[in-house]
């Protein structure tokens, strides 16, 4: 996303850079990551998502009652009020790119340790509540 306005400056959103709006973008962003790994605390248990497979605990209070995966959503606001920052068209073209990765290599494996720890407990949550939002 950084080299996005030097290499197609032409793409200029309106709003200028130095607006609020990309401030309160990565503050809602923030506050989200840390709603989850705050939930994950209480539960007492991991927040490493390279660890799945040692949850101790389904979470599904607080923030995961909206969504099943508020660090990813927190992350995902944050880049996109890096991109309003930025204030390039082409920097949102990342956003997409970032989700699919991220669904594809780090939620989908997730959901597969989860369905076998959590089997029919995370079936039920993951009828509910959706996957981002």
């Amino acid at each position: 996303m950084w080299f996005s306005p030097s290499t197609v400056p032409a793409f200029d959103l309106p709003a200028p850079a130095n607006s609020m709006f990309p401030v309160g973008l990565a503050l809602a962003g923030a506050l989200t990551c840390l709603a989850g790994v705050v939930s994950f605390r209480r539960a007492g248990t991991t927040v490493n998502p390279m660890k799945p497979d040692s949850a101790s605990s389904l979470v599904v209070s607080g923030i995961y009652r909206f969504t099943r995966n508020p660090v990813y959503l927190g992350f995902l606001v944050m880049l996109l009020a890096w991109a309003a920052a930025l204030s390039n068209v082409l920097a949102l073209v990342w956003l997409p790119a970032f989700v699919l990765y991220v669904n594809r290599f780090q939620i989908l494996p997730e959901e597969r340790v989860l369905a076998s720890r959590f089997a029919h407990d995370y079936a039920e949550y993951s009828s509910r509540v959706r996957r981002w939002l």
